[in-house]
């Protein structure tokens, strides 16, 4: 073993990561909020996972963030406009040269970390593996995908890796990692806030493919623009086969905004049309979008950003 993981952020793909993990005999400690949060986690006994309709307890360790014990290997698996708080609260534990992990979706959150926190080696993770939380510590595992890792700065593969193919987490190191995140914020861009504001399962969309035609069009404008050519190829092909793939779901924004949860439409579809500014684009089609999203998001007395 190559040393504790502490993971921050017990909810759907921390929760998923950190059981795998613990059952393969990897060393693992879960950060958990507050003391209520703690409190009821050890009500609960562990983390319950649930896989191919079987259900099982994992009692892994817990601790709160300001616990004494260094951390050299964080796995950051919050919201993205929680991220960068929530290592706020565990600095001063970070080790010299410690590993940050970064489990968010869309881009912003990840270089604002890796900004502030120069010393450690940030690694970003783009994933697409299905995962939600139901009451309580209880997570589902909704859907095999995989989990592409890689660094801005050292391009090698780190050795603990082998602690990803142990706990059978299904993972690619890539040199090129903003390309894939590139590409999974322009695929989200141009399901998650339809599906929000046509209020219907991703399947429903195919009704709508005029607009995702101009919606993915603009996208890989924008894609280019950013040096993301790889990322914008065949990209509308690859929203309408993932629309079929998951016809009967419901969008994790869509499901956010049922909730009554904040969103993270400044990380996704505000970075696109932050990026297309900056470039000069004109996107009227993503604009429109945008707009339309954050007077529903309001309407629903959510954050807009």
């Amino acid at each position: 073993m190559t040393g504790v993981w502490h993971v921050l952020g017990a909810g759907s793909l921390g929760g998923l990561w950190a059981t795998r993990l613990f059952r393969a005999g990897v060393p693992l400690h879960l950060i958990l909020r507050n003391p209520q949060r703690l409190a009821e986690y050890h009500a609960a006994g562990g983390l319950e996972l649930v896989e191919n309709g079987t259900s099982r307890f994992y009692p892994i360790p817990a601790e709160l963030p300001e616990a004494t014990t260094p951390i050299k290997r964080l796995l950051v698996a919050c919201k993205a406009y929680d991220a960068e708080a929530a290592v706020v609260e565990v600095a001063p534990r970070l080790a010299k040269h410690s590993e940050i992990l970064l489990l968010q979706n869309g881009l912003g959150s990840q270089q604002a970390i890796a900004k502030r926190w120069p010393e450690s080696h940030c690694i970003f993770i783009s994933s697409t593996e299905g995962a939600y939380r139901q009451a309580g510590f209880r997570i589902v595992h909704a859907g095999r995908g995989q989990n592409w890792l890689g660094d801005l700065v050292n391009t090698q593969p780190p050795p603990w890796l082998a602690e990803l193919n142990l706990a059978d987490i299904p993972y690619s190191w890539a040199e090129d990692i903003m390309g894939k995140l590139w590409r999974k914020l322009a695929i989200n861009c141009a399901i998650n806030p339809l599906s929000v504001l046509n209020d219907c399962r991703n399947g429903e969309l195919l009704n709508h493919s005029e607009k995702l035609h101009e919606l993915c069009w603009e996208l890989s404008e924008v894609l280019r623009a950013c040096a993301q050519t790889e990322a914008a190829d065949g990209l509308e092909a690859e929203v309408l086969r993932i629309i079929q793939a998951t016809a009967q779901n419901f969008s994790s924004m869509h499901q956010d905004v049922q909730s009554r949860r904040r969103t993270e439409v400044s990380f996704l579809l505000g970075q696109a049309c932050r990026a297309a500014h900056q470039h000069g684009l004109a996107t009227p089609e993503l604009c429109e979008l945008l707009d339309r999203l954050q007077v529903l998001l309001r309407r629903h007395g959510l954050p807009d950003d």
